[in-house]
């Protein structure tokens, strides 16, 4: 399909035939009774001199005006931007639209979790998890919040599992604020959801219950992502010892005030009609997918975009060729003047 990107440039088209009507060409003054004479002593020889310089066929006046308007009406079209445009329809398979909402306050440096022997914050823990649960979504599109003392969206919904993936290998704690705003965190996931076709919302939401910041409580949060027909499936990540260790200013310290509140995660979990799991079961992402797979998979959807492929070359090197041929027969143009000032 063609089409010109700037068409309202046509408007200097006629700009060369009014030129004329606001600016006319003025005949140089003569005083009464005085005449211009060319005083030469070989006024013939010097005649036939200009003669035998022209051509056989000399350029008119009306062809160097034919290159003129050529000129002028091919650099208008080249400034109108013409351009070809091919469509290209690009085709998304049907699938579940997923966001993830990562706690990355200051509790998630806690180290109550132990891999291999070893003690490893709730951090590490949650990048391991869902990790393997974003390589293993292939054709969802796959979203990514966290949320500290505020939420925000690192990513929105995509089908490149790998962008995600890099991106929450780059979460570190504290990265939102030193809070919990968790009701929050919930409250932007559906929001996002809503605006995607309903039957296949679905929030994955890690945390540990603890909620010190932001405007939603998380059990209002939870009845919103209800309204809009988001599905909340929660991962709680920490333990409920008395006392446990957390690295602060890089070292270890044991603090009581860090217990996962397990109980408000259930609930989050009922009110959205999602399920609760914890982080250190190991059969807790194979739940959530096959519970994911029993939804209804949003529609294939289709979208045509045209590639716009600019022809403003082809004008653009008619006018050059026009210049050209202004430029190598002056002649015309003495013509044209001539012509002009005898009219």
């Amino acid at each position: 399909m063609f089409e010109f990107y700037w068409p309202w440039a046509a408007i200097l088209f006629p700009l060369p035939f009014l030129v004329p009507y606001f600016w006319p060409q003025t005949q140089p003054e003569v005083l009464a009774g005085q005449r211009i004479t060319l005083l030469y002593p070989q006024l013939d020889s010097l005649r036939q001199a200009y003669q035998a310089r022209r051509p056989k066929r000399p350029l008119s006046g009306w062809l160097y005006r034919l290159l003129l308007y050529l000129l002028w009406f091919s650099l208008v079209l080249a400034l109108m931007r013409p351009q070809w445009l091919t469509p290209h329809t690009e085709i998304s398979t049907p699938g579940y639209d997923l966001m993830l909402a990562v706690d990355t306050s200051h509790s998630m440096d806690a180290l109550d979790f132990t891999a291999q022997g070893r003690q490893v914050t709730r951090m590490s823990v949650v990048k391991g998890v869902m990790g393997r649960f974003v390589d293993a979504r292939a054709g969802d599109r796959i979203g990514l919040i966290i949320f500290g003392s505020q939420a925000f969206v690192l990513s929105p919904l995509s089908v490149d599992r790998l962008a995600v993936r890099q991106l929450l290998d780059g979460v570190v704690s504290g990265i939102a604020g030193q809070g919990t705003a968790l009701g929050d965190a919930i409250a932007l996931g559906a929001k996002k959801l809503r605006e995607r076709p309903e039957g296949s919302r679905v929030m994955i939401l890690i945390a540990d219950g603890d909620n010190t910041a932001g405007s939603f409580a998380p059990l209002e949060a939870a009845a919103l992502a209800r309204a809009f027909g988001v599905r909340i499936y929660v991962i709680g990540v920490g333990s409920e010892q008395e006392q446990i260790p957390i690295i602060e200013e890089g070292t270890i310290v044991y603090r009581d005030d860090l217990t996962m509140d397990e109980e408000t995660l259930r609930r989050i979990a009922a009110i959205s009609g999602g399920a609760y799991f914890r982080a250190t079961d190991t059969r807790a992402l194979e739940e959530i997918s096959d519970r994911i797979n029993q939804l209804e998979k949003t529609e294939a959807e289709s979208r045509t975009a045209f590639l716009p492929t600019p022809l403003y070359r082809i004008p653009l090197g008619v006018a050059l060729f026009a210049l050209l041929g202004i430029g190598l027969f002056p002649e015309g143009r003495k013509r044209l003047l001539r012509g002009a000032t005898h009219g």
